[in-house]
């Protein structure tokens, strides 16, 4: 059975082997603070959120989302970091993790959900063929140091 909630700090450890999942997958290694940092965020729930995919009781997926104001609309939720277990994946999790912060975001007024990720990443990208509008927009960055 799968249920999708809020982190508890029983999670905490299952939570940093799928966030470092995630972040090898995007070829980079966090640093302890920057984990912990990320833990306090979605524990004081005011600028980060998160959410958990349990598969039988286990965390096979994790979800992390802030919303922003926008220039053009009321407020929009950015669906930073999506993370399916391998082990899991093709089960719904990664759908279930998105419908809920489409339904988070709704709940508080935001206009749209959206999110970026790898061209390459043709993996999640079925999914996200399926859920979303792929609108076309490419992202720049200006790196800004460390």
């Amino acid at each position: 059975m799968l249920i999708i909630g809020v982190l508890t700090e029983e999670d905490r450890a299952s939570w940093e082997n799928l966030f470092a999942g995630y972040n090898r997958f995007y070829g980079r290694t966090l640093a302890p603070e920057r984990m912990d940092r990320a833990w306090r965020e979605f524990a004081s729930g005011e600028r980060l959120h998160a959410l958990g995919a349990r598969l039988d009781g286990e965390l096979v997926g994790i979800v992390h989302f802030l919303t922003h104001p926008s220039t053009t609309s009321d407020d929009v939720c950015y669906l930073q970091d999506l993370y399916t277990d391998e082990k899991a994946r093709g089960r719904g999790a990664g759908r279930a993790l998105i419908e809920a912060v489409a339904d988070w975001a709704r709940a508080r007024g935001c206009v749209r959900v959206y999110w970026h990720t790898q061209t390459s990443n043709t993996t999640a990208r079925r999914l996200y063929d399926q859920v979303a509008l792929d609108k076309g927009f490419m992202q720049y960055q200006i790196p800004l140091g460390s």
